[in-house]
This record gives C-alpha cells, sequence and structure tokens, in this order.
C-alpha cells in the first residue's frame, strides 16, 4: 500500500479521535462550578482542537483531505459506555482515553519509518498528553476523597474495559479502511 494513502487514513482516524476528545472536555466544562477544574479542562479543549488541526495540516502536507471517520474510536466507545453524567464516571472516561492516545502516539512514534515532520508532531502530542494525565489523575485524587476510592477505582476500571473493547473494534475498522483502499489502487 502507498505509505502517503495509509498515513492520510491513519492521521484522519487521529483527528477524528481528537475532535471527538474535545466534545467530550465541552461537555465536561458543563458539569462543574470549579473554577479550577474549568480552567484546566479549557487548556485541554484547547490542546485537543489543536491536536485536531495538527493532523489536518499533516494531512494536507501530504497532498490529502481528511477523511470523514464515520464510525471512530470515539463512535465505538459511545456505544459501549454512553455519556457518563457523573463527574467521577467524567474524569474517569477521559483519563482512559488519554492513556489510550498516549499509548497509541507512544507506539507510531517508536515505528522505523515515520518521518521528522510527523515524529516531531507525535511528540508535541505526547508531552500535552503527559499533562492531560497529571491533572486528570490529581482531579481523580481529589473526587477519592469525595466520593471515595473504591468508587473513583471501579469507574476507572469499568471504562478501561469498555475502552479496550471500543478500541479493538475501531482498529478493525481502521484495517478494513485500509484493505479497502489498498484493494483501489
Amino acid at each position: 500500500m502507498n505509505k502517503k494513502v495509509y498515513d492520510i487514513l491513519l492521521f484522519s482516524y487521529y483527528r477524528d479521535a481528537e475532535l471527538r476528545g474535545a466534545d467530550l472536555i465541552l461537555r465536561l466544562i458543563n458539569h462543574t462550578d470549579s473554577a479550577q477544574l474549568q480552567e484546566n479542562l479549557a487548556r485541554h479543549l484547547a490542546d485537543e482542537t489543536e491536536h485536531a488541526w495538527k493532523w489536518t495540516e499533516r494531512i494536507r502536507a501530504l497532498g490529502g483531505q481528511p477523511i470523514r471517520i464515520e464510525d471512530g474510536y470515539h463512535r465505538h466507545l459511545r456505544r459501549k459506555a454512553g455519556l457518563p453524567s457523573h463527574l467521577v464516571d467524567l474524569l474517569a472516561l477521559t483519563y482512559v482515553v488519554e492513556e489510550r492516545a498516549d499509548k497509541r502516539y507512544e507506539e507510531h512514534a517508536s515505528r522505523p519509518d515515520v518521518d521528522a515532520d510527523t515524529l516531531k508532531v507525535l511528540q508535541e502530542m505526547r508531552k500535552d498528553e503527559e499533562w492531560h494525565l497529571t491533572w486528570v489523575g490529581e482531579a481523580l485524587k481529589e473526587l477519592e476523597r469525595a466520593h471515595g476510592v473504591e468508587k473513583v477505582a471501579a469507574s476507572l476500571e469499568r471504562y478501561r474495559k469498555l475502552e479496550a473493547e471500543a478500541f479493538a473494534e475501531m482498529i478493525a475498522d481502521e484495517q478494513k479502511a485500509l484493505r479497502e483502499i489498498a484493494e483501489d489502487e
């Protein structure tokens, strides 16, 4: 398969995940009155939209257009988990999604065939993901004091299980799309 075509599709999946992550963060902002939490969420939202834009720029630099992803990562996850309404669940889901993004970008950055421009984007995003995991982790620690360690741990465990299932489904869809593109070449 043509690497350029592969990258455009893969970066479109990454872009879709960042856009849908921004949507989740925007929903979170409306569930808290905490000024500190709202500040962190606003910065996080800015990062998510910036990440989506950077993937758009990488796609365009390859001479492509972003591909609309009909059934991406967050759609699979939403079907599995629904949309949580409690702050503990919203933050636990956010943490789990950020873990996945960091792992996926780390894995991609370690590939031997990554071009320098893509590697730069991946490294910038991983730096942001590290901050996302830190601040959300700290917010979850605060919620442990208010709601109990067990509630937070159970929420994280539930979302990790559902996320793993949703990620596997999304990867299957991604691989199918890649095969279809390869067949069209």
